[in-house]
């Protein structure tokens, strides 16, 4: 039988990564990791870093695949997920029947913690269903760039009796949250410089535990511009961005 391990290895730091998670990668043959484009070859260095700080002794190799694209056409923005989860899909199921053989251990290193904005438990588990790949698998949970953002502002996420909600840049832009503070990740447009009350206060931070870790802290209104302008400087430096935001409204 097959084993898979979903390795959550935090948001940046090689760090980030907790015991249960040094010995699942410990138990890999072989590990399956996305290729092509900046953001991917600045993803994987920190995951090669991972593995070689943490793995002892042991042999495994590294397959890179090519993951489907999210601007493939199609009517709505769901069609175009599924689109690009379906392509994804056929991928990790070749992997794991041409690229594992019986009795090896493959791993999937996801960044931040898998349960979050990430589709890999919910392509195995639809893989698992189909039956043409016999297979077991395990989850290991990560810190996630929610709880290390939090932990560089040194801030809690929740103010005394009230609840927290997170969503994307996508919905932020339809709609506050009526909750006491808001988690926004997947922000591609800024929609933190729509919202009605400004003088909420923002948390941001991009690359959160990476070397080229930015935080911005203050009133909204007083620290979009700052917030735009970094995250410009970011992109066209790098090629891409990775970066997640608090909302909190006044008590």
């Amino acid at each position: 039988m097959k084993r898979v391990f979903v390795i959550g290895i935090g948001a940046g730091d090689p760090d980030y990564i907790t015991l249960q998670a040094i010995k699942a990668l410990n138990q890999v043959d072989v590990f399956f990791v996305a290729g092509k484009g900046s953001e991917k070859s600045d993803l994987n260095a920190l995951r090669r870093e991972v593995c070689e700080r943490h793995i002892t002794g042991r042999h495994y190799r590294m397959v890179e695949f090519t993951p489907g694209k999210r601007d493939n056409p199609a009517d709505t923005y769901r069609a175009s997920i599924d689109i690009c989860n379906d392509d994804l899909e056929k991928t990790y199921e070749r992997l794991l029947a041409d690229e594992t053989r019986d009795g090896e251990c493959a791993g999937f290193l996801v960044w931040g913690d898998p349960s979050l904005y990430d589709s890999t438990l919910r392509l195995l588990n639809r893989i698992r269903a189909r039956g043409a790949v016999a297979f077991e698998f395990e989850v290991i949970p990560g810190i996630s760039s929610i709880q290390a953002l939090a932990a560089k502002h040194k801030v809690a996420l929740n103010e005394v009796g009230n609840s927290v909600e997170i969503t994307t840049g996508r919905k932020l832009a339809q709609a506050m949250p009526d909750a006491g503070s808001v988690v926004v990740m997947l922000d591609a447009k800024g929609a933190y410089r729509e919202l009605p009350d400004q003088d909420m206060t923002i948390y941001w931070g991009a690359y959160v535990g990476a070397p080229d870790e930015i935080l911005v802290a203050g009133k909204l209104k007083d620290v979009s511009a700052e917030i735009d302008r970094l995250r410009t400087e970011a992109r066209v430096r790098k090629g891409w961005i990775m970066d997640s935001y608090l909302l909190k409204r006044e008590e």
